[in-house]
């Protein structure tokens, strides 16, 4: 495909879940009214927050973003509401603050449940009456802010466990967006994964980009994306820098930038005897997870690592219920090198739950 100019970060989805919290999303961002993004990390929040504030009739005025997971307490407080000198050791000059920077606009808070209690109290000052105080100062201050928050964390949960106050969540849910994971919306993925690769394409100066193959497709489809949009855009642009030849589509994607027969391997605790493992029956009572062969010689090395590996293979299966992308995780693999141990051993009945 020849590379034209596009404009950035577009919204890309056609998955019903996900144009329904679009249609949301236009349907609240009119009035002003707090809104909660709530979403995996890597899922697009603040694209969505983005629209919120692009659709509302404050679209020319200020758009402030910030993440409060970012800071300690006190410096927090001060990026959100400001100081006067002298507020805090260090204070030489006042600041202003986002909530000031916003005023007449949008503030957008990403990852707002790592807020403490306090700033949250403060907060909610702000989200009821629109006023605050600068650190260091008893002045009251006035501003008009729409507010938008994100998180990636189940918010009312948190409110009865006593972690996220209940009436700030109250006043912050007029309406909530949830962004659906992309493994919920696979078949926004290739079309997502070709605008990705179309913009890396451009940025290394190509005047072609010849696509994926069916296979790569097939790839990115069956991968659950735990890092979601922003793993894809990675994942997609790696595979577009790493390949030779530009004219010739790309044929399969790396999900592991650090797979490598050469990866450092964790060092063993020191403190501790190493103790025995967990015994973790495989189908059928196989043996332990770890069980370490009985090293009697001489023997076959090749036959006996194989043993040993389809052992390691049937106990994460057992503990995963069969499921074979939770088993590949419980043994640190990808998808697809898990998959390739089912056919080196000829194990695909087990791990459907079959016995051999």
């Amino acid at each position: 495909m020849a590379l034209g100019r596009q404009d950035p970060d577009p919204i890309i989805g056609q998955a019903d879940n996900f144009l329904a919290a679009l249609e949301r999303v236009s349907r609240v961002a009119p009035l002003v009214k707090p809104v909660l993004i709530i979403g995996e990390r890597g899922t697009g929040k603040e694209l969505i927050a983005s629209r919120v504030h692009f659709l509302s009739e404050r679209w020319q005025q200020p758009f402030i973003k910030f993440n409060c997971a970012a800071l300690n307490e006190e410096l927090l407080e001060s990026e959100l509401f400001g100081h006067v000198a002298g507020a805090f050791t260090g204070a030489v000059r006042g600041r202003v603050g986002r909530f000031e920077l916003a005023n007449g606009g949008t503030l957008f808070l990403d990852e707002i449940a790592s807020m403490s209690l306090r700033l949250q109290e403060k907060l909610l000052g702000v989200v009821e009456y629109g006023e605050f105080e600068k650190l260091g100062s008893s002045e009251t201050q006035k501003t008009d802010v729409r507010l938008v928050g994100a998180a990636n964390q189940d918010l009312p949960a948190l409110a009865r466990a006593g972690k996220f106050r209940e009436d700030l969540l109250d006043r912050l849910s007029f309406d909530v967006v949830t962004v659906p994971p992309l493994r919920e919306r696979r078949g926004d993925i290739v079309l997502m994964a070709q605008k990705f690769a179309e913009d890396m394409a451009r940025e290394l100066k190509h005047e072609y980009f010849a696509g994926f193959t069916p296979a790569a497709e097939q790839q990115m489809q069956e991968y659950d994306w735990p890092g979601n949009v922003r793993e894809l855009r990675n994942v997609v642009e790696r595979a577009v820098y790493r390949q030779e030849s530009a004219k010739r589509p790309i044929e399969r994607v790396e999900f592991d930038p650090f797979a490598s027969p050469y990866r450092p391997r964790p060092a063993p605790e020191a403190a501790a005897p190493a103790a025995a493992p967990p015994a973790v029956a495989g189908p059928g009572g196989a043996a332990p997870a770890a069980a370490v062969p009985d090293l009697r010689l001489p023997l076959d090395f090749a036959e006996a690592v194989g043993e040993h590996e389809k052992r390691l293979v049937r106990a994460a299966l057992a503990e995963a219920r069969f499921n074979q992308r939770r088993a590949a995780q419980r043994l640190s693999l990808t998808y697809h090198q898990f998959r390739g141990l089912l056919r080196k051993y000829r194990l695909f009945d087990e791990a459907r739950g079959e016995s051999s």
